[in-house]
């Protein structure tokens, strides 16, 4: 089952927890230097390597053989980075059947080893993901300093060449406008704080991205108990936040009427989707009304343009989609 079908630890506010392990091989240039054939052989490395791997079942697409619809619709799903899938030429992709695990070939770096996982489960994404790459570097050798740790194309994340994130759902703190504060405070700690679905501290829905900047001088132990410590306090000021936001009559009535629209709209845009479905979620949560999360949340990935497209024709129009869009989320809500 994906991660976005079901909750995890603090599924209340924690979406899901991300963590990324960047490689390179040591004899070849960076993707940035390679040309097709390079890339392909470069594949066919890491296709060798994972050959006899048989814990987890990992499936092999050439991205070349995918639709742009079909590539696009992984990047919705935060299977695979928006480059990779508007770039498809030399790469190539590894990817488990409940769609946990990614493995990028030939992205910025030769692999990009991703987990995705629901919940605030920082410490099982990390051991997912340092299973299969310790599996890939018993048959390859990795691209290593002694003093500078793995060897990434963008120096920003040599060291450990990890990022993990977690994805925060904080409408409270959006309303009581805490979130600017809140992105400079963590810039300090070395994390930084940004919308999921747009760039800066405007967030579609208010769901928001938490992830390291340090990768160098530092231990993936250490990345990673920082990053669980800093979510775990926003998840305090988020909880107190609410207690506070939902003494406020106005506010419930905006969740009872954004109930009301995914209820009764005959069209819906995947962002008024998201906004929409972001405060029915919140009351939810907070049991003010009665709505079914974990529907709602696999909506807000399942019914995006170029997944759905991929589900149900891709000669949908937009008008089309829009009054698809909201049937099914009658149905869900009703």
């Amino acid at each position: 089952m994906s991660w976005y079908n079901r909750l995890g630890e603090h599924g209340d506010i924690v979406l899901s927890t991300r963590v990324r392990l960047a490689r390179n091989l040591e004899d070849f240039p960076f993707p940035v230097r390679l040309d097709r054939e390079g890339k392909k052989q470069v594949c066919e490395c890491v296709k060798d390597a994972l050959s006899d791997y048989t814990e987890i079942k990992l499936s092999y697409t050439d991205m070349q053989e995918l639709s742009p619809n079909d590539a696009v619709s992984l990047a919705e799903k935060h299977l695979i980075s928006p480059d990779f899938a508007y770039d498809t030429t030399g790469r190539g992709l590894f990817m488990s059947e409940d769609e946990e695990i990614s493995i990028m070939l030939c992205e910025e770096d030769h692999i990009r080893i991703q987990v995705i996982l629901p919940g605030l489960s920082h410490k099982e994404a990390y051991e997912k993901a340092d299973k299969i790459d310790r599996v890939i570097e018993s048959k390859l050798n990795y691209a290593f300093s002694e003093n500078l740790g793995f060897l990434t194309q963008c120096p920003t994340n040599l060291g450990t060449g990890m990022r993990a994130s977690v994805i925060l759902h904080l409408p409270a703190l959006v309303r009581k406008n805490a979130i600017r504060r809140l992105a400079a405070t963590v810039a300090k700690l070395g994390l930084t704080l940004r919308g999921s679905y747009s760039e800066g501290v405007e967030a579609a829905g208010d769901i928001f991205q938490l992830s390291n900047q340090v990768t160098l001088g530092i231990s993936e132990e250490a990345a990673l108990q920082n990053l669980s410590s800093i979510a775990l306090q926003i998840i305090d000021q988020e909880k107190q936040a609410r207690a506070s936001l939902l003494s406020d009559s106005e506010f419930i009535d905006r969740i009872y009427r954004a109930k009301g629209v995914l209820q009764s709209a005959y069209k819906l845009t995947s962002r008024e989707l998201i906004n929409f479905a972001s405060l029915v979620l919140l009351g939810a949560e907070e049991k003010i009304i009665e709505a079914p999360m974990e529907k709602l949340l696999c909506s807000m990935i399942t019914l995006l343009p170029a997944t759905m497209k991929k589900s149900e024709g891709e000669n949908l129009s937009h008008d089309e989609r829009d009054i698809l869009r909201a049937k099914k989320i009658r149905e869900i809500i009703s």
